[in-house]
């Protein structure tokens, strides 16, 4: 069967099993990153070290919150911190799709876990080239409440990971089809059998 085949498939169900050992190191270091930095630049700084790390290998992702769906754009809950301080969320881009999202002014990190994922710019702005898989970049609160991003490729799907600055559960997301109709303002792909980790799920022994 091809990468195409697969990867267009009708969405898998599942329980989301216990959080990788990577995700979860991921998000203790994000924690204290959160808690001990001095500044916003500071945050992103760092964030985007561990960022890099995080997606350097495909080990760190439950495959129940890989799962695209045909055409579209969605984003997963990964982590829910109990005093709204950051959001760990990943975007699963079907071939060519992509999001549309009206956010609050927080800072972003965000890493291509799979694939390639190209930011939609307003009409006239410099287009920067796609972020490979294994390369993050980080973005100021200032940079503004309304992002927007696409697959970069049309025929498999790739995956974004961000950590947003902030709850963010009341954002507008809106899939972008690979044709550019936009649709509905819609809510995180998760359901009662994938809710987001959360820290009792992730407080176990971490071993480096």
């Amino acid at each position: 069967m091809t990468a195409t085949d697969t990867t267009q498939a009708a969405p898998p169900t599942g329980e989301r099993g216990p959080v990788p050992p990577a995700l979860k190191r991921f998000i203790w270091d994000i924690q204290s990153m959160v808690e001990l930095a001095d500044s916003e630049r500071e945050i992103l700084l760092i964030g985007r070290d561990l960022m890099s790390r995080l997606v350097a290998s495909d080990d760190c992702l439950p495959a129940v919150f890989a799962a695209a769906a045909p055409a579209r754009g969605r984003q997963f809950q990964l982590y829910s911190d109990g005093e709204q301080r950051f959001t760990v969320v990943a975007s699963v881009l079907a071939g060519g799709a992509g999001l549309t999202l009206e956010q609050p002014g927080v800072w972003e990190i965000t890493g291509v876990l799979r694939g390639a994922v190209a930011r939609r710019l307003p009409a006239g702005a410099e287009e920067a080239p796609a972020l490979e898989t294994g390369a993050a970049e980080a973005r100021l609160s200032k940079t503004g409440a309304t992002t927007a991003f696409a697959n970069a490729m049309a025929e498999q799907v790739s995956i974004a990971l961000h950590v947003y600055g902030g709850p963010i559960g009341g954002l507008i997301r809106r899939s972008v089809s690979p044709d550019g109709v936009i649709g509905e303002g819609e809510a995180y792909a998760n359901d009662e059998a994938t809710p987001p980790y959360d820290i009792y799920t992730i407080q176990t022994e971490i071993k480096d």
